[in-house]
């Protein structure tokens, strides 16, 4: 993967006392965690245009990675093989609900997103957690591989021209908390270690869908 840019933003890093005031006030939970098992998370800053995150470290399944010019053809291909993982294509022969969000971590060859490497993953079941089934084409990996992300989500149908949009405005955003004093804050580095993106919804829902693109960070 290609040196990615760096930007020279604050990270806000907020006492625990307000980090409790703004534990309720980051984006809404997806509709369709309410009937999914959706991977958790904690809200460290919550923002107009994005929001910082922590996520434990949990088991996911993950597809080998796949080098495509198209978000959209290797995601297709990928989620169609974490599918059929869950649906009992596996070395036990298990069934598991579906959960989301859809996880896709993105290796981009260059700075934009063409011609980039693809990893797809599903959140495993709190049932599977410890002893997530193998399989030959869909292995289990822990995740996150870093400590935070910074999260814009957005809807609509996610596509390759969408994500790209959607991660400069996010990194546009980052960089502009350097003049938001109001806040204590630390210098971060800017250098962003992983472009991802996370789908809650089937292809064949139309209404209420939710979106992020997520730049991952230690």
């Amino acid at each position: 993967m290609g040196q990615m840019k760096k930007f020279g933003f604050v990270l806000l890093v907020l006492s625990a006392s307000v980090v409790e005031q703004i534990e309720g006030k980051g984006y809404e939970k997806p509709l369709n965690c309410g009937h999914l098992e959706c991977a958790p998370y904690t809200l460290i800053h919550s923002h107009p245009e994005f929001e910082i995150r922590s996520y434990s470290k949990a088991t996911w399944v993950a597809t080998p990675p796949i080098s495509s010019s198209s978000y959209t053809y290797a995601v297709s291909i990928g989620f169609k093989m974490l599918f059929a993982y869950i649906r009992g294509n596996n070395d036990a022969a298990v069934k598991m609900n579906m959960t989301a969000p859809v996880l896709v971590n993105i290796h981009p060859r260059t700075e934009h997103l063409q011609n980039s490497t693809y990893v797809v993953h599903f959140y495993m079941p709190q049932k599977f957690q410890r002893n997530p089934p193998l399989s030959a084409e869909a292995q289990p990996v822990e995740l996150p591989q870093h400590k935070y992300a910074a999260v814009r989500r957005f809807g609509g149908f996610m596509d390759d021209s969408n994500i790209s949009v959607q991660l400069s405005a996010l990194k546009k955003s980052l960089k502009g908390t350097g003049r938001d004093k109001s806040s204590a804050s630390i210098q971060h580095s800017g250098r962003f270690l992983l472009y991802s993106a996370a789908g809650y919804n089937s292809p064949f829902e139309h209404e209420n869908r939710v979106n992020e693109v997520m730049l991952w960070f230690d």
